[in-house]
């Protein structure tokens, strides 16, 4: 099966030839290149019985790379666990309209950071109003870029705990439905994120170089608030179960999977789709390998930006006392027991997953390591 390297691999000098990617960008390139080869060395597993000796080269670990997700995600779910409250638990999704797009991409630190403040203080302001909630809500955060065709398309998937914290420090539960109309939620948002743009210091350059124009900024800004913006609550999740079920899918993707990648050839790329707006149809898409290199590199986040953020009663700040509280108002016991590190590698791989391929019964284990070769 041909996967993303594979791609990289046979096409990244081309496109290399007539694109001048940003730093960030030429890391993961060679990091998924060189994932798992002798470039990044390397270490021999032992067989406890036969002494067989294997040797399995080392992951890049770059949070781009769709073979690198499995533990960073299982590493990360496990500390939210301890998040976790015996409440329901919403799924809010906040978007922008595209014309924003080629701001978002030539200010992506400050943008991004931005959608993030405009998201979390909307639901915030709205959950303190007693005709909605009267309560501090937890919020977990993602920021995703991509849609399912690799176009650009910011947007921000929030899990919001169906109850929260008083003044008082007592639990309040919401109702059963979101409770926040979505109308009043998408308004607030707009109004709130475009105020804040103003505050920006922006580059623009390009396609968007008019917009240095105050004027011209305005014109957008204006049109902007006569546009109905789209944001929409998917159906509440059944339990905190679910909710590590839905994080474990979302937190650490990618812009697109290995398993969507359907073959190449002649320099071009196959991969599935998902059509939203033909009936959730899936389709299949081809693209010359320079577009698809193209379109995959749109999605490379600026270097030590926090794609995960968590607010209200989950923020950091005193988070460990405010929590303790929460778990008792709401009889929360701890949900999930801590898991030692060959348990998760049985559940992700199997119970075989270090077994001796040579004699079948002895099982490998860590030998030494083996230097990076240039």
């Amino acid at each position: 099966m041909i996967e993303l390297q594979d791609i990289f691999t046979r096409h990244a000098g081309e496109y290399l030839a007539s694109h001048q990617p940003v730093p960030v960008q030429l890391k993961a390139i060679a990091d998924i290149i060189n994932c798992r080869t002798s470039v990044l060395g390397a270490h021999i597993d032992c067989c406890d019985e036969c002494g067989f000796e294997k040797i399995s080269y080392n992951s890049c670990r770059n949070r781009h790379c769709p073979k690198c997700q499995a533990f960073a995600k299982e590493d990360w779910l496990e500390r939210q666990n301890r998040n976790l409250l015996e409440c329901p638990y919403f799924h809010v999704v906040f978007t922008v309209p595209q014309e924003l797009n080629p701001v978002f991409y030539q200010n992506q630190r400050r943008m991004y950071a931005l959608l993030f403040k405009a998201a979390s203080e909307t639901i915030l302001e709205l959950c303190a109003d007693r005709k909605y909630l009267g309560a501090k809500p937890g919020i977990t955060a993602v920021l995703h870029t991509w849609g399912q065709n690799l176009s650009y398309h910011p947007h921000l998937h929030c899990v919001v705990s169906g109850g929260g914290l008083t003044e008082f420090n007592s639990w309040k539960n919401s109702r059963n439905k979101f409770f926040i109309p979505i109308k009043v939620l998408s308004k607030k948002f707009r109004g709130k994120f475009l105020h804040c743009l103003h505050m920006e210091h922006l580059r623009f350059y390009g396609d968007t170089a008019r917009l240095g124009n105050p004027h011209e900024f305005d014109s957008l800004v204006a049109a902007l608030y006569k546009t109905d913006w789209i944001t929409y609550c998917k159906p509440p999740f059944g339990g905190p179960q679910k909710v590590m079920d839905y994080l474990g899918r979302y937190t650490h993707r990618v812009a697109i999977s290995n398993n969507r990648i359907m073959g190449e050839l002649n320099g071009r790329v196959s991969f599935k789709w998902r059509d939203y707006a033909d009936g959730n149809q899936q389709k299949i898409m081809t693209l010359s390998a320079d577009e698809f290199i193209r379109r995959f590199l749109l999605h490379i986040l600026p270097s030590g930006f926090r794609k995960i953020r968590h607010f209200g009663i989950f923020a950091s700040r005193n988070k460990t006392g405010r929590l303790a509280l929460c778990r008792r108002l709401t009889n929360t016991r701890f949900l999930f027991a801590p898991e030692a590190p060959v348990q998760r590698l049985n559940r992700i791989f199997g119970p075989d997953w270090n077994l001796c391929p040579k004699c079948k019964s002895g099982h490998l284990s860590r030998a030494s390591p083996l230097g990076a070769t240039a």
